[in-house]
């Protein structure tokens, strides 16, 4: 392991450095980097292209101007722009900025793509696979630009003119209850009778949901409250407890189901802890509930300890989660109010000049990240589910799956266990470069939502031909991504034991 890492750092060192040459000397020779000032008819016009000139070294050959940039970079020196600014504190910020609006968006991505295209497979030809794969292909053929414009209207725009009086109307709510009766039924699994006994549930269900969410004007001054936190909790426990060890064991689901009713005890005896907590507050809160759900499943797992220990864990951080979002919740009436009624923002990455607790500044983010998170999930989610689907259906008809099968192993062991890791590999490899090029930006958001991150700092160095924006995005990228697909060749050996690194 430790020789295959040097030898990989060795390599990436070399073919970085022949990158950053070819880089930097494209950069220079992208156009005239005084043509602005050229135009300048100030008295100062000469002095203003002399000390850019002197700034930048343009009397200096590029491949001398190139080596004293290498000289600095290994002193740790980003340099400054052509403007004389500062590079560090520069790519600090756009880093920043660029990580809260990309990563996320990602990590759900990934995660939400990869289970629905498992569970697309798995019910191969069915009614959900159908609609799954209509959708993705749906999502594939959207330009990313028009989807953000689209988002800004209809989600932004139409929808803060909505909340001043959230009245859901009879035919919208019918609509939405059809579209729930269709996932219903489509979830579901036999003959045509009970697809349509789902369909029908689920139609009833949303039909009154959202109409008593419509009545009580539940949109204006929301929240979760205690009961359906621990709902959520128990259903939750339930679920993850059939995942980690299956419904045929009680200790782990004892475990489980005491932490769900644990946090939402939580939710009510924090309340002044939770009242305007600090991240680091909150940070303590989900080490503590990690730490008390390890001793759940460790007191009451018995023979399934570990699984137990897993299903609570999973649990209690779901629970917390529900806990934090219905705090949220509870703060978004003043929230909007202080915003003039338009909580969801089109531009920028918060409200000038906002003040706030806790609760309203996480409000105030999470209202200027929902659009640009919104179009990036959509074109991400479509591509990890049908790459999950197609790499689980491959490997649910190889040899040893049929083994196991054979062999009488229950069918969660079998998908989980057998089926599931070696699924992964390919959707590892992909992984690899998406999280590798969050750190690059994503330059068609930025500018549509006019975030300030490396995808503009990159756009903005290459318009101004300014070698040093670009090179200072081009170190923290072209690391990124050998770092990353390190990890995946590494995680490979982990999902399959047949690989090895020697």
């Amino acid at each position: 392991m430790i020789v295959f890492i040097a030898r990989r750092l060795v390599i990436s060192f070399f073919v970085l450095l022949a990158a950053t040459f070819i880089i930097y000397v494209l950069t220079a020779f992208a156009g005239d980097p005084l043509e602005d000032l050229r135009q300048d008819n100030s008295p100062q016009k000469l002095t203003k292209i002399a000390e850019r000139s002197e700034r930048m070294q343009l009397d200096v050959p590029v491949v001398l101007r190139y080596l004293g940039w290498l000289g600095r970079i290994v002193r740790g020196d980003l340099g400054v722009n052509r403007d004389g600014q500062a590079l560090a504190p520069i790519l600090s910020d756009a880093l920043s900025a660029t990580l809260q609006l990309v990563l996320a968006a990602t990590v759900l991505a990934i995660t939400v793509g990869i289970v629905i295209g498992i569970i697309s497979a798995l019910r191969q030809y069915s009614g959900f696979d159908y609609t799954v794969t209509f959708a993705a292909f749906i999502c594939f053929s959207l330009p990313l630009f028009w989807v953000a414009v689209m988002l800004k209207q209809y989600v932004a725009i139409e929808f803060n003119n909505w909340l001043k009086d959230p009245v859901i109307p009879p035919v919208v709510i019918g609509a939405l209850a059809l579209i729930g009766g269709l996932i219903f039924g489509a979830l579901t699994v036999g003959d045509r009778r009970r697809r349509l006994v789902a369909f029908a549930v689920g139609l009833v269900v949303s039909g009154a949901l959202f109409t008593i969410l419509s009545v009580t004007r539940w949109f204006a001054d929301p929240g979760l409250g205690t009961p359906l936190i621990l709902a959520f909790g128990l259903a939750t426990a339930v679920g993850f407890t059939a995942l980690a060890a299956g419904l045929q064991y009680r200790g782990p689901l004892y475990a489980a189901l005491a932490a769900a009713v644990i946090g939402a005890v939580c939710s009510q005896v924090l309340g002044p802890v939770l009242a305007d907590p600090t991240w680091l507050e909150i940070g303590g809160l989900l080490l503590l509930t990690i730490a008390v759900c390890l001793g759940l499943g460790y007191a009451l797992g018995g023979l399934q300890r570990r699984q137990a220990m897993t299903a609570a864990t999973l649990t209690g951080v779901f629970t917390g989660a529900m806990v934090f979002l219905d705090r949220m919740l509870q703060a978004f009436a003043g929230f909007s109010a202080s915003v003039r009624h338009r909580p969801v923002s089109t531009i920028g990455a918060r409200t000038p000049n906002y003040q706030g607790d806790f609760w309203q500044t996480g409000l105030d983010s999470a209202g200027h990240l929902l659009l640009p998170t919104l179009a990036l999930i959509l074109i991400s989610l479509a591509t990890y589910t049908r790459f999950s689907r197609a790499s689980m259906l491959e490997v649910m008809n190889q040899d040893y799956v049929r083994t196991a099968r054979a062999k009488g192993l229950p069918e969660r062991t079998v998908v989980l266990k057998h089926a599931f890791r070696n699924g992964l590999i390919p959707v590892t490899t992909m992984m690899a470069f998406d999280l590798a090029g969050v750190i690059g930006g994503a330059v068609v958001t930025e500018n549509v939502f006019g975030w300030r991150g490396m995808g503009f700092m990159f756009t903005k160095g290459l318009q101004e031909v300014d070698p040093g924006p670009v090179m200072a995005f081009f170190i923290v990228t072209g690391t990124a991504v050998v770092v990353f697909n390190m990890i995946a060749d590494i995680l490979y050996a982990y999902l399959d034991p047949r690989i090895r690194l020697s």
